[in-house]
């Protein structure tokens, strides 16, 4: 690998690793840029060809993961955590949730309870989102 190919990766992984942080943050492609130090267009491009899919697309699979754990671990309403994992609005979170998912929220909770006496690594494996 080049240089040049390890710096871009370097630069990636910084702002993914900011998305991982700061998942609930009002995050878009010009902050992520900046934290990349490239341009939107090339950070965009670059950060697709690196880890497969758009850094949008990242973000949200990442606050639908974490709100995976929070339906299956808490009693907080749907809308508390569409909420608290940075969505804007329930409508976009029960859409979103269902793409990834392939179910709505509260079923996603109903069937976790279900499932609730067998072994985490299995229920994570399991319920774990597509890309």
């Amino acid at each position: 690998m080049t240089r040049a190919a390890e710096e871009t990766n370097r630069r990636m992984l910084r702002a993914r690793d900011a998305m991982d942080r700061a998942y609930a943050q009002p995050l878009d492609v010009p902050a992520l840029a900046r934290i990349a130090h490239v341009s939107q267009a090339h950070f965009t491009r670059t950060f697709r060809a690196t880890f497969g899919e758009t850094p949008h697309r990242y973000l949200q699979r990442r606050r639908v993961e974490r709100a995976m754990f929070l339906l299956r671990e808490t009693d907080r309403s749907v809308t508390d955590i569409c909420f608290q994992v940075g969505f804007g609005s329930p409508g976009t979170f029960s859409r979103t949730f269902r793409d990834i998912v392939g179910r709505s929220p509260r079923t996603y909770r109903k069937e976790a309870a279900a499932v609730a006496g067998v072994p985490t690594c299995f229920t994570m494996a399991w319920t774990r989102p597509s890309a």
